[in-house]
């Protein structure tokens, strides 16, 4: 598959920039990873919909949703300590 773009809704931005950097930094590797493989790495479907996905990225939760038409992951919720 084809790399996918990666976007953040207000809410996990704001989330992703309250991460303390060495966090940060494993958590952006880890979701550029994701975005070559945005059914894989370890994640499932949420409430069976295939493309309202959960996993984890560099030590944080994420959900995001995959817009295979339009090659865009969105993220829409971060969880992190």
């Amino acid at each position: 598959m084809t790399r996918l773009r990666i976007q953040y809704a207000p809410a996990a931005e704001t989330a992703r920039h309250a991460m303390h950097p060495d966090l940060r930094q494993r958590f952006e590797y880890s979701m550029r990873a994701l975005a070559k493989d945005p059914y894989g790495q370890g994640t499932r479907d949420v409430k069976g919909e295939k493309d309202r996905r959960q996993g984890v990225a560099g030590g944080a939760v994420v959900v995001y949703y995959v817009s295979a038409a339009v090659l865009v992951v969105t993220v829409v919720r971060i969880v992190h300590a």
